[in-house]
């Protein structure tokens, strides 16, 4: 394990790369978007790799074909494109059709959220986790670092169906430096601290660990939970943790209210019957051409470090009321 951070993708295709060596079943497909990994993928193996260039919709369908012949397929763009560019096509080609007919393939969109901070709101991705999850039979997968990331390869490999893996651009700090993401709960626990608890996916968990640290250290019980399987995890064991708190909070690098993690919380809470308030952060629903920092970007929409701890210390005080 790399004690060094490394980008989400490189450690993501560094492992295909290396798979596609002893496996000839594993395709490799691109929208003229390229990284250092990619070349190597590119020369070794020119017979299983195809850029389709600047046509999503085009990469959807070539990558449907050839999961339909029994291939395992990955299909690498940024992540606005790769899944608003060519949803029709996603939800024809792959997730209708993935019905009826087993196929393999994987999407990695690089550019979560405010990953590239300084192309803008075009290139800037608020609403994929609500576009993607409402897809069925889709899993949609959110890692916070490159450990997470790379361990994604062998739930790629071994599990059938279509897959969106959202990646960020940006090189995050490590999180699981001493463990692995327990890829069978779909969520890992990080802190179990009692009081409120902090449920995060993707970039947000640096948030709320920050967060969370600074609250016990005012004395607040805070826990923390990682949900980097968004449409797969472990329902029961989530609700034996979450019963353990007075409230949740919620943080997606998304638009607030508007179907994502929080809405799908609310569905859970209120289907299990559970006696847990919530609240919900994430990105006021607007789009802004501000340039700056990625934290300057997110205290600007309300989900900056400062903004979570204010928002979260009122919620736990008028729990307490």
């Amino acid at each position: 394990m790399s004690l060094k951070p490394l980008a989400m993708r490189d450690v993501l295709l560094e492992r295909i790369w290396q798979a596609m060596a002893e496996d000839e079943n594993i395709f490799f497909t691109t929208a003229d978007f390229g990284s250092p990994v990619l070349d190597k993928i590119r020369s070794d193996f020119p017979n299983r790799f195809v850029n389709v260039g600047i046509a999503e919709q085009n990469l959807i369908n070539v990558s449907a074909g050839l999961a339909l012949e029994g291939y395992t397929v990955f299909a690498y763009a940024i992540a606005p494109f790769i899944t608003m560019r060519c949803y029709e096509q996603i939800r024809v080609s792959l997730a209708l059709l993935s019905e009826v007919r087993p196929m393999n393939i994987n999407l990695i969109g690089v550019g979560a959220g405010y990953s590239y901070v300084v192309s803008g709101p075009t290139h800037q991705c608020y609403e994929d986790i609500t576009l993607m999850r409402t897809l069925p039979n889709f899993k949609v997968l959110s890692p916070s670092d490159h450990v997470c990331s790379g361990e994604f390869f062998d739930l790629c490999i071994n599990t059938k169906g279509p897959k969106y893996l959202r990646l960020d651009a940006q090189v995050l700090p490590i999180i699981y430096k001493n463990t692995l993401p327990n890829l069978d709960m779909g969520f890992h626990v990080h802190h179990n601290d009692g009081g409120v608890c902090l449920i995060a996916t993707g970039y947000m968990l640096h948030t709320a660990l920050a967060v969370a640290e600074k609250l016990r250290a005012s004395g607040y019980l805070v826990g923390v939970i990682d949900l980097f399987n968004i449409s797969n995890f472990d329902a029961d064991k989530l609700q034996a943790e979450i019963e353990a708190y007075s409230g949740i909070v919620t943080l997606e690098e998304g638009f607030r209210g508007r179907g994502g993690v929080d809405a799908m919380f609310f569905e859970f809470i209120s289907r299990r019957n559970l006696n847990t308030r919530m609240l919900n952060i994430g990105v006021e629903a607007a789009y802004h051409f501000e340039l700056g920092s990625r934290v300057e970007l997110h205290e600007l929409v309300g989900i900056g470090p400062e903004s979570v701890q204010q928002s979260v210390t009122l919620f736990i005080q008028q729990l307490s009321d």
